[in-house]
Parts: structure tokens; sequence; C-alpha cells
């Protein structure tokens, strides 16, 4: 019940996260149909390709054995030596049937997935020594599935078979009647019209079985939205701790830019609502810098301290505003406002007696 609760709460699509987790762990989308059906394309290449020839030069090479046996020692060292060198003919005429039938046989894999080394999957599992699971997986679903899987998979192959099989049951029939070279060329005329009939039906097995066996490995891997937020959580981090720190780092930068305040020579206001506080020190800064700005709380807090300090403060609405969109803390105020605070400065200085009236 445990299980069945488990899997009915596993509504979400899996993550990248999972479905990488699920491949280091050697649980990747695999159709053995559409590898049989790739080993068998390459087995049909390889015969167009190379089946006249490998048919030539295994025919020369048997027969001397065939036509003159008696010729052959086999005495003392003689007989390995005839078996050596026939091994290294068969392997040369037949070697490249085998490596173009490994390449399809390795292409069928990886084309489904990359590869992947674990020892999972070979891992001893003691549980599978049970007579109640192994029989579950014989006749449980699973087996049942398997097995009319098969049944389905040799009618189909059997029924593209047949098609081709059956309208040449006369010339079958006439096989002793026909010389060696007819044989030879009807039989291998009849082997390419089954094997591509067996092809085309083992195309469409294949192709549903790929995607019937992507379907379930989406399936195992689905998730419950409590393993999604659990994720998200490791990956990104606790929504919770993320605005902890946030706070934290506004707080610093509050109290920084407070502490800058008393240090500022003006202090331009909405009046209310914004506050931007400005320092300039002629001959040592190019432009006024903003040491720190804020708006409603953080602005009433800036012209108290301000006040405190004997800050001037300014009242300018469309200068304040301005300047609270475009420049950040410890940034030098864009050029298009050089004219606009340089008259506010310097109304400022003047009044401190720190610039002669002119």
């Amino acid at each position: 019940m445990a299980d069945e609760k488990d899997k009915s709460s596993q509504t979400e699509e899996p993550t990248q996260k999972r479905l990488t987790e699920a491949h280091e762990h050697g649980d990747v989308v695999k159709s053995t149909e559409l590898s049989t059906f790739i080993v068998l394309a390459g087995g049909t290449l390889a015969i167009a390709i190379f089946g006249r020839s490998v048919a030539v030069s295994l025919a020369t090479t048997m027969r001397a054995f065939l036509e003159q046996p008696d010729q052959f020692a086999v005495g003392g060292g003689d007989l390995q030596a005839l078996m050596g060198a026939l091994l290294w003919k068969l392997a040369a005429i037949l070697g490249p049937v085998f490596a173009l039938l490994i390449f399809f046989g390795l292409g069928g894999n990886l084309i489904q997935h990359r590869p992947v080394f674990t020892f999972e999957r070979i891992k001893p599992d003691l549980s599978k020594l049970s007579l109640g699971a192994g029989f579950k997986r014989m006749f449980g679903v699973e087996g049942l599935s398997n097995l009319a899987k098969g049944v389905v998979k040799i009618a189909i192959v059997g029924a593209a078979i047949w098609t081709q099989v059956w309208p040449e049951r006369g010339a079958i029939g006439n096989v002793l009647d026909t010389s060696p070279a007819g044989v030879a060329g009807d039989m291998s005329h009849l082997l390419f019209k089954v094997l591509i009939a067996a092809l085309a039906a083992l195309a469409v097995i294949a192709a549903g079985d790929y995607f019937m066996q992507r379907y379930r490995f989406i399936q195992r891997n689905r998730m419950s939205k409590q393993e999604i937020k659990e994720e998200f959580r490791q990956t990104e981090g606790d929504p919770a701790v993320k605005a902890k720190i946030r706070q934290l780092r506004m707080e610093r930068s509050r109290r920084r830019m407070i502490a800058a305040v008393p240090e500022a020579t003006v202090i331009i206001t909405n009046p209310t609502h914004y506050a931007i506080a400005l320092k300039y020190e002629s001959g040592k800064m190019a432009a006024p810098i903003c040491v720190a700005k804020g708006v409603d709380a953080l602005a009433l807090r800036i012209r108290e301290v301000a006040a405190a300090h004997d800050v001037p403060i300014v009242e300018n609405p469309p200068l304040a505003r301005a300047l609270h969109a475009t420049v950040e803390v410890d940034q030098a105020i864009p050029a298009e406002h050089y004219k606009a605070v340089a008259q506010v400065i310097g109304y400022v200085l003047r009044l401190s007696g720190k610039m002669r009236a002119n």
C-alpha cells in the first residue's frame, strides 16, 4: 500500500537532474527490438556488400579440401599448421563481415543512450533468488507483457516473410531440376526479399517498442511535488535562507549608507518620499558621487541623520526623482544632471560661506 501511495503521488514530469541521476545509475531508455533491427540491417548490408566475394572466397578455400583431401598431410605438426593457415584465411574472409556487425551492434545501443559505466546493474541482489519474486517476474504483468510482445513480433515478422516466400513456392519446389548456379541466384534473390520484408516488419516493431520503453522510463522517474521542492532547495537553495541572506545584505547596505550620510555635501529630497545624499570634493572628484539614497522610511532616516550632523537638505522633487532612478550608490551622477546638481551644490556652498558670493 505504501508503494502504491508513493506511486500515486508521483504526478510531476521528471526534471533533467532526475533523468541524469537515473542514467548514472544505469536506468536508461533501451529497446532490444531497436537493437535487433539495427543488427539485422547491418547483416543485410554485410550480405549485400560482401556476400558474393565471401561466397567465392570460401568456395575457393574449401575446394581443395573437397576435391583433393588425400593431398593433405596430417602427421606430426602438419595438421596443426594446416588448421592454423585455414583459420587465418577464414578470418581474412569473414573479418569485414563481423567488423560491420560489431559496428552496427554498438551503434544500436549508442543511438539510444550515451555510454554509461555503473556497477548498479551487476551488483548482487539476493531478492532475485526468491522464488516468489521469480514467479512474479515470469507471470506478472511485465512477464505476460513480454510474452505477448514476443508472440506479436513472431506473428508480424512471420507474416511479412510468408508474403515473400509463398509466391515463390513454385520455384522452391523445382529446385531439384535447376542448375547449381540457378539455385544460387534464385535463393540469393529470395533471401534478400525475405530480409527486406523482415526489416520492414521489425522497423515498425522497433519504433513502437522504443516509444514504449521511453514512456516507461519517464513513468519510472516521475516525481512528487515534494521531491521537486526538495530538489529545488538542493540546487537553488532554500527560499527562506535566500530571503534571509538578501535581508541581511540589505541591512548591511543600509547601515553603510547611513554611516556615509554625515560626510555628504548635500541631501536632495522630494521632500518626503525620496532622499539622495551627494558628496563632492573640489579638485578630488570629477563629479559628485551618490553615497546614499532611499525612499519613504529610509529617506526619512537619511534626512534625520543629515539634520543631526548639519548636512544641508535641499528640496528639489524633479531632480530627486531623476537621480534616484538613474544613479546607484557609490556611483558618479550622470552627465545630464551635472548642471542641475552643480547649481544645488553651488547654492549650498554659498550658504555655508565656502564660496564667495559673485
